[in-house]
């Protein structure tokens, strides 16, 4: 059973459609990574998944589903005398033991009682993470998780990301603008733009005509260290078969 579909999902703020007819399931124990232009309603998507927005069209969970979020951007004044600890028991508490646990697994062990204001921009992103994983949720949602880090911190977190999965069974979905490594990291891609223009696993999705006309021909080497035995996805019109293997090719 899917943790999470939406059907004919569709939002608009005001008279503006930002979302169209999306459909969109997340299973147990995989990453989905969501990509696509500045105002494509990426995090839109997110929120509405969420149950935060008012859309139409159809949303379901599985019974009992955990989420755990990690937002984009969190209005808070780290400039205030607040440590880690502190931090993470919000809103809910949590035992020491349980705050080093989770704390451990994202890699910063030694940090709790350290003052938020003095963390790098990776360590609160681990904070974060260790702040929704704390719930033990079935689904990890992320949105634009590395934005602020450099190219190295980027992949670190997503090498994290993999091993959170691996070691928990949680799902993950999550949108980002790093293409050149986020899907590499991921099991399953949705471009989307407005709607799902395409998806599929990150190489299929790769030589996509839809993706390529959102991103342009400069993006054949993003996904190049991502290999998987899996070859499918799934395109919101057809497309003649000789000129997607000329694109394929011009990778």
């Amino acid at each position: 059973m899917s943790l999470i579909t939406a059907r004919d999902l569709s939002v608009s703020h005001g008279r503006r459609q930002v979302l169209r007819g999306v459909n969109i399931s997340i299973d147990p124990g995989e990453i989905v990574t969501i990509v696509g232009p500045n105002g494509s309603g990426k995090s839109t998507l997110l929120r509405a998944l969420l149950g935060m927005l008012r859309v139409s069209g159809q949303i379901s969970r599985k019974p009992g589903l955990v989420v755990g979020y990690v937002p984009q951007k969190l209005a808070l004044d780290r400039s205030l005398p607040m440590p880690v600890s502190c931090f993470l028991n919000l809103p809910t508490r949590h035992s020491p033991a349980k705050q080093a646990e989770v704390l451990r697994r994202v890699g910063v062990p030694d940090i709790a009682r350290q003052q938020v204001a003095e963390l790098s921009g990776g360590q609160f992103q681990r904070v974060l993470l260790a702040r929704a994983l704390l719930a033990r949720p079935d689904l990890l949602v992320l949105d634009e998780p590395t934005q602020g880090l450099d190219q190295n911190g980027e992949a670190a977190f997503y090498r994290l990301i993999e091993a959170v999965r691996r070691e928990m069974g949680v799902a993950v979905l999550m949108v980002s603008h790093d293409l050149h490594v986020v899907m590499s990291a991921s099991d399953r891609v949705i471009c989307l733009n407005g709607h799902v223009c395409c998806e599929g696993t990150p190489h299929v999705v790769r030589d996509a005509p839809e993706y390529r006309a959102l991103f342009g021909q400069g993006t054949q080497g993003a996904l190049a260290l991502y290999q998987h035995e899996h070859d499918h996805a799934h395109h919101d019109c057809d497309h003649d078969h000789a000129a997607k293997k000329d694109i394929a090719h011009a990778g």
